[in-house]
């Protein structure tokens, strides 16, 4: 397959292209190292045979990854967007491979408060771009209402052993919407995990399938609510120091951090249902059973 993939790349871009090798970390696929006679690159394509819409739209995470580069922001170089189906027939991104370390690396030498207060001011750097500058800028906003729906559907098809409470957590996530701020930005997984480190400073924010334009605690919460509850040694801080980093009322606040414990609970579950269902194996998430039930009961006790 990647011998394939190497040829068809080589034919795309018209130059040399050495080695094509899949990116051993993480859990999205389809993301390749890339070796060519100018340098190193990331190739990112969709699965194959998707309808290039939502997470498979490589070029939407490319344009947005594109803009945020030009707005001086922590995002790699796109050379190339391709819409064509020319790579092992599928459209693709080739963007300039970061030097950076993944946070399991950086936690090793790094304090924990440097790393995430350099995450917080990065995102209140995107936070503050213009919507027209963010490649993105002419889609809808995303109201939290439309936010809420979106994990609900994927939580009814998580393995309803772990999710007899997610309705009443769903009931007061509804009953308690906060007033919303300017829309911003939203990553939409916005962690750790999906950064890459430089020192403490984040020297690239990758992964932006999920992104949209809406309500930017959303990021925050992420920020707060992963690096505490993740499963691997991830440094983390307490919620109350990252909300204080970024300068928000810690009120205001509890509202995002139960939406985003419901949303994370929504994925990991459905994520195990495509693993159990044999569509999409990763073993990982047998290992998050507790987690997800602990996320709906700490969501319900914060509201």
């Amino acid at each position: 397959m990647t011998d394939r993939i190497r040829a068809d790349l080589e034919k795309a871009i018209g130059r040399r292209v050495w080695s094509v090798e899949p990116i051993p970390e993480g859990h999205s696929g389809f993301t390749y190292f890339v070796s060519a006679e100018d340098g190193q690159y990331v190739l990112r394509l969709p699965p194959p045979g998707a309808r290039i819409a939502a997470t498979a739209d490589v070029m939407r995470q490319g344009r947005i990854m594109a803009a945020l580069h030009d707005a001086d922001l922590p995002t790699p170089a796109v050379p190339v967007i391709c819409s064509d189906p020319v790579v092992d027939g599928r459209p693709f991104v080739l963007m300039e491979r970061v030097d950076g370390e993944r946070i399991e690396a950086a936690a090793t030498h790094e304090k924990p408060r440097d790393l995430i207060a350099s995450a917080v001011e990065v995102l209140k750097r995107m936070q503050a771009l213009p919507l027209d500058r963010t490649g993105i800028g002419d889609e809808d906003q995303v109201p939290l209402q439309v936010e809420m729906m979106r994990w609900a559907m994927l939580m009814q098809r998580a393995p309803e052993e772990l999710t007899p409470r997610a309705g009443q957590l769903g009931g007061l996530l509804a009953a308690k919407v906060p007033v919303e701020r300017r829309p911003t930005l939203v990553h939409g997984d916005y962690h750790p995990g999906n950064f890459l480190f430089r020192g403490s400073e984040v020297a690239a924010i990758l992964d932006w399938e999920i992104a949209e334009i809406g309500q930017p605690l959303l990021d925050l919460g992420a920020l707060c609510i992963v690096p505490s509850r993740h499963p691997g040694e991830w440094p983390a801080l307490p919620d109350a120091e990252v909300i204080a980093l970024y300068g928000v009322d810690q009120a205001e606040m509890r509202w995002y951090l139960a939406m985003t414990l419901y949303k994370y609970a929504s994925i990991f579950g459905y994520n195990l249902m495509l693993h159990r269902r044999g569509k999409r194996p990763d073993p990982m998430y047998e290992g998050l059973t507790d987690t997800i039930v602990a996320m709906i009961d700490e969501g319900i006790t914060l509201l």
